[in-house]
């Protein structure tokens, strides 16, 4: 519905969605391609393909929803259906760097909740908002899976792990100072719209990443995590093999 600048609804249906210029279409359209090959239906890249549009604008726009659409033969409503679902596809103009502070028990507990009131404060946003600059999203979020590093700060998806409410201050403070910053596990921190690329399938393909391998730098999982593991070694154990079915539950 079309809304006046006070919000006032006027009971008018929403335009079309302008297409993308012809230069970037062809660019897309180019990947997009190179996307829904890899898919024997090509309903199944319409994941991917948002995250190539994302790539484009920082956000998942009209646009780009309509672009996806056009190549895959589905509708805006099916395109919108998916972007509205997950939570990775920004429905409005973000900042390079999405800054989320998780706030599930463990985290939150251990000082989660902390950070992120410190940060709102610091930065002067709240939650799912953006900094002035454009540079920092600040957003709280559910667990990652990271619980023997809390508190844990996500930066583009990529883990900071073990924050304090000072390490985050500074952590921010990089950002928007332009800093280099690594993340404690994984690849070298990116942008949110390089980070959207490398989630549509595409390599990392900015020149330091392919000079001096940074792509792939860094660990994969920290100590804290390995410790059941090197328990499991000192001992011997070992997980049973699982039971071989019977012929007669094979043939239910």
């Amino acid at each position: 519905m079309t809304t006046t600048p006070e919000g006032v609804s006027l009971g008018m249906p929403q335009l079309p969605a302008p297409d993308y210029p012809a230069d970037v279409r062809a660019r897309l359209e180019a990947d997009a391609r190179e996307i829904i090959a890899r898919y024997p239906d090509s309903r199944s890249a319409l994941l991917p393909l948002l995250h190539l549009v994302q790539s484009q604008e920082g956000h998942v726009t009209r646009t780009g929803q309509r672009f996806c659409a056009e190549v895959l033969g589905l509708t805006t409503a099916e395109v919108a259906a998916v972007a509205t679902f997950y939570s990775m596809y920004r429905r409005k103009p973000s900042g390079d760097y999405q800054v989320g502070v998780c706030t599930n028990t463990l985290c939150a507990v251990m000082g989660g909740d902390a950070i992120f009131e410190a940060l709102q404060d610091h930065l002067g946003v709240g939650n799912g908002e953006t900094t002035g600059d454009g540079k920092v999203t600040l957003e709280h979020i559910e667990c990652n899976a990271a619980c023997d590093f809390a508190p844990v700060v996500m930066v583009n998806w990529e883990f900071f792990d073990n924050q304090t409410v000072d390490s985050a201050k500074r952590l921010v403070d990089d950002l928007r100072a332009g800093a280099d910053v690594d993340p404690t596990r994984g690849a070298r921190l990116c942008t949110l719209k390089e980070m959207s690329r490398q989630l549509a399938g595409f390599g990392d393909d900015r020149p330091a990443a392919l000079a001096d391998g940074r792509a792939t730098q860094g660990p994969q999982a920290g100590p804290a995590s390995l410790v059941g593991l090197e328990i499991a070694k000192e001992h011997g154990w070992t997980a049973p093999a699982p039971a071989a079915a019977s012929s007669e539950e094979g043939g239910q």
